[in-house]
């Protein structure tokens, strides 16, 4: 999309809607997202998720240093430390791990396991880097950026933030000058706030993705920092006496008259790299998350954030959010207070009323129980949440893992999720087969475990690393059907569509394989056991298909907007066929998910003759029936022509 400068007046009346183009009259504006609806935009995006370290590194002079990642996980740097190759075998040693017997991680561990000396590795990715593959990912059809967090921070994946108000140094071409810059502020002022080379880097990149008709969200964790936070670090230096003394949740402060150090605090998940930000409400979610009533402790921090948020919203701040970023995605949300989130969503609609939240709400209790995310999409929090349990569902039917469920027992599942949400947050889903914190969409298929338990090699030695068989694939594809013929919006995890392959965290972390680098085959086991060689490189059929499934979405809106009906739900031949439509059109999705071939007689809506967009299966019509032949494990689209 191509984003004017536009009147304050104009703005008023909501004119940044998804579709928007020059030729628009200027005096006919649409009228601005009503204040707890999702914007319009949402439920019409083809996400893709964007984890800029590994994405691409185009420019090799900005990458991390030994002195850049102090403070990252697991809290030394050994000797010898270096970016690792982009094309280097996954799972082999870097030189330097051999020198990691003698460290031990915040927790006092030793680094025994893969998952832990991983953490070490950076490659390198930046923001060039996304400058310079944005015409594949127009080419591919996205419509809508989510990046993982670009704050400033040592870690490779940024929620260990050292500022929320910068992008990180090393994501932009001037590391150095960038942190001399940050220096020279005064963070809690934003008056004296600067913008770096990587901030401007950024909103280069927010300029070009608007240009192609992209939106664009941030991802943020407000309910913690890293240890390298300059308010946390000026808690360390000051103990009780810092002005900062309230933003976190200190359970002691140290007494200078003893030896020991009886500083104690709270950090997420146990994690002491991670301070939580503190809580009106102390809120234990060792055991069991759920959402809660309260609000931030310090006014200071809040304002802070808000200071941040505004900043990405409408950068130069001349009251045209059109510069700025389209909406944010909210780490661990469940344990950040209702309250708040509150006062986000009224804060961020009046700078841009066609913002859209989307919260991770995820586990209650892992590994069996996820939240339900009702309470937080009433229309005054979020506009929706990771629809993590479609996932979940869906994988259990179509892979039948961890066991075999009736394709009656999949559509309770789905109308379950479905029956008490508003309709407007059940069309503004994003549907997503992976993620940064879960296995990559094909080993999560490969693999016949329970969701995400015992996903790495690390935790199960069964658990299988090599590239996916062709059994995993024919499931993937009528996966990927469901996915872009269902209400909510489809998300790609960027790599997915290059058939990549990896465990959970880190190994779904692994560099892209464009196809200008030549990658090592995979050889390595972690484990030290055998494994298949896998050549490494970007599969131009899985593109295909997805590019394929993309632009039968985008042509047929039906999908992204029209009504929802089941046509078929048959559990002994294994059948599934559901209608999407409107009174002009319709789409079917027909599924076999047996083994076997079959007949299938599905009722159509309108009397014209319907199209095959995805397969030339054999199909006979009548003006009210559609018979077609579908062979076992594959799936059809029919669409009004």
């Amino acid at each position: 999309m191509s984003f004017l400068r536009r009147t304050s007046l104009l703005l008023f009346f909501g004119i940044l809607v998804f579709g928007f183009s020059q030729s628009c009259s200027q005096s006919n504006p649409e009228p601005p997202t009503a204040f707890e609806n999702p914007p319009d935009w949402a439920k019409e995006a083809i996400w893709y998720q964007i984890f800029v370290e590994r994405f691409r590194n185009g420019d090799s002079s900005n990458d991390p240093t030994v002195h850049d990642i102090q403070g990252a996980y697991p809290g030394m740097v050994p000797e010898g430390w270096q970016t690792t190759p982009w094309t280097h075998d996954w799972y082999k040693d870097d030189p330097y791990f051999a020198n990691l017997s003698d460290i031990r991680d915040f927790f006092g561990n030793e680094l025994n396991y893969f998952g832990q000396k991983a953490q070490l590795r950076r490659y390198g990715g930046d923001l060039q880097g996304v400058l310079d593959k944005m015409d594949y990912l127009e080419d591919l059809g996205i419509t809508a950026v989510y990046f993982n967090p670009l704050n400033d921070a040592p870690s490779l994946h940024k929620y260990d933030a050292r500022n929320w108000h910068h992008i990180d140094r090393n994501f932009g071409p001037t590391p150095e000058k960038d942190e001399e810059l940050i220096a020279s502020e005064d963070p809690i002022d934003p008056n004296t706030w600067t913008w770096t080379g990587a901030d401007k880097l950024f909103l280069k990149v927010i300029e070009e993705f608007h240009k192609r008709d992209i939106k664009v969200i941030m991802d943020f964790s407000w309910n913690h920092t890293g240890i390298e936070f300059w308010a946390w670090k000026d808690v360390l230096e000051k103990g009780e006496n810092s002005e900062y003394a309230d933003w976190y949740w200190i359970d002691e402060f140290d007494d200078p008259a003893t030896e020991e150090n009886e500083f104690e605090y709270t950090g997420w998940a146990g994690v002491r790299s991670l301070p939580e930000i503190k809580e009106t409400v102390r809120q234990d979610h060792s055991v069991s998350v759920e959402v809660f009533e309260g609000d931030i402790y310090s006014d200071e921090v809040k304002q802070h954030i808000f200071d941040v948020t505004r900043r990405w919203l409408d950068p130069n701040g001349d009251g045209d959010p059109s510069d700025g970023v389209d909406g944010f995605r909210l780490d661990v949300a469940a344990e950040t207070p209702l309250g708040f989130w509150r006062q986000f969503r009224k804060m961020v609609r009046d700078i841009n009323p066609d913002t859209y939240f989307l919260g991770e709400i995820w586990w209650r209790q892992f590994p069996d129980h996820l939240l339900d995310p009702e309470p937080v999409v009433r229309g005054d929090i979020f506009d929706a949440p990771m629809n993590y349990r479609w996932y979940r569902a869906t994988r259990h039917f179509f892979n039948q893992s961890p066991d075999k469920i009736a394709v009656s027992e999949y559509v309770d599942s789905l109308e379950s999720f479905k029956e008490n949400l508003r309709p407007q947050s059940n069309y503004a889903m994003m549907n997503l087969t992976a993620s940064h914190d879960v296995p990559r969409f094909g080993t999560s298929i490969y693999n016949k475990n329970k969701y995400k338990y015992q996903a790495k090699p690390d935790d199960n030695a069964d658990y299988k690393i090599d590239k996916p068989d062709e059994e995993t694939y024919t499931t993937m594809k009528l996966i990927l059907v469901q996915q872009f013929t269902y209400i909510g919006a489809p998300q790609i995890w960027a790599g997915d569509e290059m058939a990549m392959w990896g465990a959970d965290d880190p190994s779904t972390r692994k560099p892209l394989i464009w196809k200008d680098y030549k990658f090592e085959d995979e050889t390595t086991h972690p484990n030290g056991l055998s494994r298949p060689t896998n050549e490494v490189k970007l599969n131009d059929e899985w593109f295909s298909l997805y590019k394929q499934l993309i632009s039968i979405r985008k042509e047929h809106p039906v999908l992204s907007t029209g009504d929802f009906e089941y046509l078929i739900t048959d559990d002994i031949n294994e059948i599934l066929t559901y209608s999407r439509y409107n009174e002009h059109s319709e789409v079917i999705a027909v599924f076999n998910t047996g083994n076997d071939e079959q007949e299938i007689e599905i009722p159509k809506k309108f009397k014209t003759e319907y199209s095959n967009l995805l397969n030339d299966f054999q199909k006979i019509e009548t003006e009210s029936i559609i018979s077609i032949r579908l062979p076992g494990r594959s799936a059809a689209i029919l669409a009004t022509n």
